[in-house]
């Protein structure tokens, strides 16, 4: 089992109020850089969480381990494989967000109740997605959405891994006054 990374999350957190700041996390990848604009009106603990696992380093050197063209990029898993996360998971928000290119949404398994650190970035329009999985936030701006539909057409293998790995070299969070 992966150690539980929820204590060194809610320290980061201390700091974190969105009724003051707004907050944007931005991936610098092997491909390009993301920003990602973070939704706490509709979805609050998955802005928390990302915010969090960014701000101590989690993303830091994880891969991106599922690319489906015309669907999602997926990334967060601390092995690589889809199968981790930090050791903890939180509650469904699921909200009337469509799931369109761009958008931010939370991973999961079976159970709603079960995302960690996986999230996936909408490569274009998925309505059976919607209301199923936590929106919690979009792409900040057309080269962040470029550098998100330009992973999404690397070569893949057999299980959707690209077969040159996609990275995510660092991780930080901007918080702008409002």
């Amino acid at each position: 089992m992966p150690a539980n990374r929820r204590a060194d999350v809610d320290k980061a957190l201390a700091d974190v109020d969105f009724s003051k700041n707004t907050y944007q996390v931005e991936f610098d990848t092997t491909m390009g850089k993301i920003l990602l604009d973070v939704y706490p009106d509709d979805a609050p603990g998955h802005a928390k969480n990302l915010i969090g696992l960014t701000k101590i380093g989690f993303y830091d050197g994880i891969i991106f381990h599922r690319v489906i063209p015309g669907f999602v990029i997926q990334v967060g898993c601390p092995q690589g494989t889809g199968t981790g996360g930090p050791g903890y998971t939180i509650k469904a928000e699921f909200n009337k967000i469509p799931h369109e290119a761009g958008i931010l949404s939370m991973a999961r398994t079976n159970d709603p109740n079960s995302a960690g650190s996986q999230f996936f970035i909408c490569l274009d329009r998925v309505p059976h997605l919607d209301n199923q999985y936590t929106v919690f936030g979009k792409t900040a701006n057309q080269p962040s959405l470029d550098v998100v539909l330009k992973i999404g057409s690397v070569p893949t293998d057999h299980g959707d891994k690209p077969k040159t790995p996609v990275k995510i070299n660092s991780a930080k969070v901007i918080a702008t006054p409002k």
